[in-house]
């Protein structure tokens, strides 16, 4: 599996360019799968639910199945957060696996940037970030893309894994 990462400053436009990239990439015909990391505790699951309440009473993996997707919930109960090479292993085989945060992790990268944010760009601080999608002109060596133009993102990363 290929791998290349979005990363960025909080509300950089990760997300969103995560979104497009997923949708422009599969359009041409190449699997996706992503993994999007959090500094924060957040749960997918919902109080009262039936595979919350399994979690709760101290299940250490819960998977749910429906008829249109199934997902398993693993709890770490104290142990430490997995590397994303542990977290990858778990992953299904695809073209291009996309990811959004760990941005010291060794994968390239692309930094989302926007000038309302106020904060220097990552790349100066991070050698695996290749270019910038920006929502206007920035100062770098690196190249610098529209943070709108998905498809020549999707171009350039494609380029870079060699799909």
């Amino acid at each position: 599996m290929r791998l290349y990462g979005i990363t960025g400053w909080k509300n950089a436009g990760k997300t969103g360019l995560m979104e497009r990239l997923v949708a422009e990439i599969t359009a041409r015909g190449l699997t996706v799968s992503t993994v999007k990391h959090a500094h924060h505790d957040t749960d997918i699951d919902q109080p009262g639910r039936d595979s919350h309440r399994h979690r709760e009473a101290g299940a250490q993996e819960v998977l749910l199945s429906t008829p249109r997707r199934w997902a398993l919930m693993h709890e770490l109960r104290e142990a430490g957060e997995p590397s994303l090479a542990d977290l990858l292993s778990r992953l299904s085989p695809v073209d291009l696996v996309l990811i959004e945060g760990y941005k010291h992790a060794p994968h390239p990268k692309i930094e989302t940037y926007r000038q309302v944010i106020g904060r220097p760009l990552l790349a100066s601080k991070i050698g695996t970030i290749r270019a910038i999608a920006a929502d206007g002109p920035v100062d770098t060596g690196l190249p610098v893309f529209d943070l709108d133009d998905t498809a020549a993102i999707a171009d350039f990363i494609l380029r870079e894994v060699e799909l």
